[in-house]
């Protein structure tokens, strides 16, 4: 036996250590990780939900006050659901005032001025996007600022044109001062959806033979169509909302718009008739809410493609 044998088999050196691998997912780094994106994902939702109350809390509530009856609504403890719901707010808003004439009178005013509005801003922000130039830029500061003007700056100036023009207490005369009052934003609006246009495809509509105004209308205005739609619902919204320039231009009763004949429900001293008047509110918010959740899905692809092109 020799040496060796007798001491036993010598030591082998250990191999280095491999690198540690990622904690598996049922480990508790992994699980800490798991709960803090759980929460932030819950903390956003709450925050979601949150907002969304406080959106929807105002109209929620003038539904509700328009079905209570005159004991809830001067209860001390109101309630949020009515609990004996009636019409009566409704017949009542119909008896005192002519709801239904100073509807067709908005739908009028609003409708064409919205039309009008969108014919005159879809070939001027063509212009202003093709034709860039000194006047262009400066036409386009100028929309920036003409958004900043309060009515009472602008009110008197245009009550003086159309007095001239014998336009006072006139609806023809509302409609061009709402026409007025919207273009800027139109015109703001379209300028990204034509910048959006290729300026190839009028190029190429060009090389076939089509001249400018004919490939403005055969081919850039199909591409505007989702533009076109969320400016005309903006202008008609604008122009359906609008109360100051309709209570200082329209004295006659029968000409006034919907939300003028608001303010009847109102007595001398500034009391609220309650009942009525919300049930009328609601009646003048319904054509906003259709027209919306007709065309919620252009209209919200149109300001996504505003915001991004513009």
């Amino acid at each position: 036996m020799s040496a060796t044998d007798a001491a036993g088999p010598a030591a082998v050196p250990a191999p280095p250590a491999p690198p540690r691998a990622p904690a598996p997912d049922g480990s508790p780094g992994a699980g800490r990780r798991t709960a803090r994106r759980r929460a932030g994902r819950a903390g956003q939702y709450l925050a979601l939900l949150c907002y969304l109350v406080f959106l929807a809390f105002p109209l929620l509530w003038l539904v509700s006050t328009a079905f209570k009856s005159p004991q809830e609504l001067g209860s001390v403890h109101p309630t949020w659901l009515p609990r004996h719901p009636t019409l009566d707010n409704f017949r009542t808003a119909f008896d005192e005032q002519p709801l239904l004439h100073s509807a067709l009178n908005s739908l009028l005013i609003a409708g064409i001025s919205a039309v009008v509005s969108v014919a005159v801003a879809v070939p001027a922000a063509y212009a202003m996007v093709r034709f860039r130039s000194v006047v262009s830029r400066a036409g386009t500061g100028w929309i920036l600022v003409s958004q900043m003007f309060p009515l009472v700056l602008v009110i008197i100036p245009l009550f003086m044109v159309l007095k001239n023009l014998h336009l006072i207490d006139s609806r023809l005369g509302l409609g061009l001062v709402y026409v007025v009052w919207t273009l800027p934003f139109a015109l703001w609006m379209l300028q990204g959806y034509v910048r959006a246009v290729p300026v190839s495809l009028e190029e190429a509509a060009a090389i076939d033979g089509c001249s400018r105004a004919r490939a403005l209308r055969s081919v850039v205005l199909p591409l505007l169509t989702p533009g076109l739609v969320a400016t005309l619902m903006f202008s008609f919204v604008t122009a359906w909302n609008e109360f100051f320039f309709g209570l200082v231009l329209l004295k006659s009763p029968e000409k006034q718009t919907m939300s003028v004949i608001l303010t009847h429900f109102l007595g001398a001293e500034g009391a609220a008739d309650l009942g009525p008047l919300a049930a009328a509110s609601v009646l003048a918010t319904l054509p906003s809410l259709l027209f919306f959740a007709l065309l919620q899905k252009r209209l919200v692809g149109g300001m996504m493609t505003g915001a991004v092109k513009g």
